[in-house]
C-alpha cells in the first residue's frame, strides 16, 4: 500500500477519533438540558465526593449503567453511521475508540473493572486547570464549580467556542484600578456574568454601582490585603500610572512603584493564599499588562514598568500555584489615553470573552503585528526563563 494511501487513512483515524470527542461533548452538553438524559446523567454526579472518591461502589456501577453504557453506545453508533457513509477505512478507528468507552463502562456496571478513568481518580488536586487538554483540575470544577460549565470530556475545544472553558458564575473578583476607564467597565462586565465584582482602589472619595464591594489600599500596602484576599477567587491586576514624558528620579520611582512593583507583591500575596484543591482549581490572577510589552507607547517609563510586569508575570507563571492570564490591550480611550481608539466598554466585554474560553494572553487591539509579536516573544522569554532559572 502507497505511504500516501496510508497517511491519508491516519488522519482519517484521528479525525474520527476528533470526531467521537464532538459528539461525546455534545451529549454531555444535552445531557445537562434535556430531561430525559438528565436523569441519566445524575447518576454520574451523584457518584462522586468532592475529593473525587466513590460516595459508593453500588453507585458508581449504576452510573456507569445509567449514564456512561447509553453515552457510548451513541457514541459507537454515530461514529460507524458516518463511517459507513463516507466510507473511509481510517474512520473505523474512532469506532474502535468509541468502543472502547462501551467495554469499559459495561466492565465498571458489573464490577469486573472499578478503576476509575484519569479525570476521576481520586486525591487531592496537586495542578492547575489544564489549557487545551482536560486534567483532573479542569474536570472537577464541572463537578463541584459549576455543572453547566467545563463540559469538554478530553480536548478542551467544545468549552472553548462555547464560552464555558472558565465559569464566572458565583465568583468574587476583585479589580485594582477600579476607579479608572477600564476598571468600571470591568467590573460592569463582570457584574452581567454575574460574577460578585469587588472594586480595589487608592482613591477614597470612589463611588461605585450598589451590588459591587468597595475595599481601599495603597501600593505598599499589600499584604494587608491577606485576610481579603482570601476570600477572592480572581484578582485582576489593573491598576497603572503614566508620566507621559518626564524621566525624572520621583517619575522613575513612581512608575516603577505603580506600574510594576506593587503589582508584583499583591501576585504573591494572592498566590500565598492558594492551598486547598478547591483554591488550586478556582483561583486565578488577571494582569494587565499592556501593549507597550511589545510596542512603543510613547511614554518611556510606562513602557520600561510595563514591561517588568509582563516579564515577572511570565516568569512566575512557571510555578504560579492558580491560573495567571495576561491582559495585553491596545489604545482605548481613558483618562491616561484620551486618544485611544478603542472603547473601554468593548475592550471589557473582550477581555471577559476570551477569559470565559481559557485563553492565556488575552490580547485585544487595533494594531495586527501585536497578534503576531506578542505571542513569539512571550514564548521565547517562556523558554529562556524556563532553562536559565529553578523554583528555589
Amino acid at each position: 500500500m502507497p505511504w500516501q494511501t496510508v497517511f491519508l487513512q491516519a488522519v482519517w483515524g484521528l479525525a474520527s477519533i476528533v470526531f467521537a470527542e464532538v459528539i461525546r461533548d455534545g451529549y454531555h452538553v444535552i445531557s445537562h438540558y434535556w430531561p430525559p438524559l438528565m436523569r441519566l446523567h445524575n447518576w454520574h454526579h451523584r457518584t462522586y465526593k468532592k475529593d473525587f472518591s466513590l460516595v459508593s461502589e453500588t453507585l458508581y456501577r449504576q452510573a456507569q449503567l445509567y449514564n456512561d453504557v447509553p453515552e457510548a453506545l451513541v457514541l459507537v453508533g454515530m461514529v460507524a453511521m458516518v463511517a459507513l457513509v463516507v466510507g473511509q477505512p481510517g474512520l473505523w478507528l474512532g469506532c474502535i475508540y468509541s468502543a472502547g468507552f462501551l467495554v469499559s463502562a459495561v466492565a465498571r456496571s458489573q464490577g469486573w473493572l472499578m478503576a476509575t478513568d484519569l479525570t476521576h481518580k481520586p486525591g487531592e488536586l496537586t495542578t492547575t486547570p489544564s489549557n487545551w487538554l482536560v486534567n483532573r483540575t479542569y474536570h472537577w470544577r464541572h463537578h463541584f464549580d459549576d455543572t453547566n460549565a467545563y463540559f469538554s470530556g478530553y480536548f478542551t475545544v467544545t468549552d472553548k467556542l462555547m464560552g464555558t472553558a472558565v465559569s464566572l458564575k458565583g465568583k468574587t473578583v476583585a479589580v485594582t484600578g477600579a476607579s479608572g476607564t477600564l476598571g468600571r467597565a470591568l467590573l460592569n462586565e463582570l457584574a452581567q456574568q454575574k460574577a460578585k465584582p469587588i472594586a480595589l482602589t487608592t482613591s477614597p472619595n470612589s463611588v461605585f454601582p450598589e451590588g459591587i464591594g468597595c475595599w481601599h489600599w495603597q501600593p505598599g500596602g499589600e499584604a494587608d490585603l491577606w485576610d481579603a484576599l482570601q476570600k477572592v477567587d480572581i484578582l485582576v491586576i489593573n491598576h497603572g500610572v503614566n508620566v507621559y514624558g518626564d524621566r525624572s528620579a520621583p517619575a522613575v520611582q513612581t512608575s516603577l512603584e505603580v506600574n510594576a512593583l506593587s503589582g508584583w507583591r499583591l501576585m504573591e500575596v494572592f498566590f500565598s493564599t492558594v492551598n486547598t484543591s478547591a483554591q488550586r482549581a478556582n483561583k486565578e490572577v488577571w494582569v494587565n499588562t499592556s501593549e507597550a510589552e511589545v510596542s512603543p507607547a510613547f511614554g518611556p517609563l510606562y513602557e520600561i514598568s510595563k514591561r517588568l510586569m509582563g516579564e515577572l508575570v511570565t516568569l512566575r507563571r512557571l510555578d504560579a500555584p492558580c491560573v495567571v492570564r495576561k491582559i495585553v490591550l491596545g489604545p482605548f480611550k481613558s483618562d491616561l489615553n484620551p486618544y485611544g481608539v478603542m472603547s473601554a466598554t468593548w475592550v471589557a466585554w473582550a477581555v471577559v470573552a476570551l477569559a470565559k474560553r481559557n485563553v492565556r494572553n488575552i490580547v485585544v487591539t487595533i494594531n495586527p503585528l501585536t497578534y503576531v509579536t506578542f505571542p513569539l516573544k512571550e514564548f521565547s522569554h517562556w523558554l529562556y526563563f524556563k532553562l536559565f532559572s529553578h523554583p528555589s
